[in-house]
């Protein structure tokens, strides 16, 4: 059975209007910064919306993006939905979304659907 295995290619990582923040991303981040969450939501996100909070982007990627490591730099409190990126309802329910987000993210690329909805992760997710 083939497995899911992230490439750190970066691409989930690029992008405007990507990672929205719930209070609780809010609340770990700034705690993880040292900053108070007012801090934090003027250092490093943009209000869209009128009740939507985004990461801001730096070179196409999210401000938290190192291009060296292609890593996140917040990485052990990273928003729930990067967590969980690409691993989302959206594309485990539907397989024109899974071909959509498979043709930027290459640990998806060796995967059909029918091995997505077999992955060992997901069969152990209540």
């Amino acid at each position: 059975m083939k497995d899911f295995k992230c490439k750190r290619c970066g691409e989930c990582c690029k992008g405007e209007s990507t990672i929205s923040l719930s209070e609780e991303d809010i609340k770990n981040i700034a705690s993880y910064l040292g900053l108070s969450e007012k801090e934090f939501l003027f250092q490093y996100t943009v209000k869209k919306f009128p009740n939507r909070i985004e990461m801001k982007v730096k070179d196409g990627h999210c401000i938290f993006f190192d291009p060296k490591t292609k890593m996140c730099k917040i990485h052990p409190v990273k928003p729930k939905m990067c967590k969980n990126w690409p691993l989302i309802p959206a594309i485990i329910n539907d397989k024109t979304n899974f071909e959509i987000v498979k043709n930027f993210c290459k640990g998806l690329r060796e995967l059909s659907w029918e091995d997505l909805k077999n992955l060992k992760i997901l069969r152990n997710t209540p």
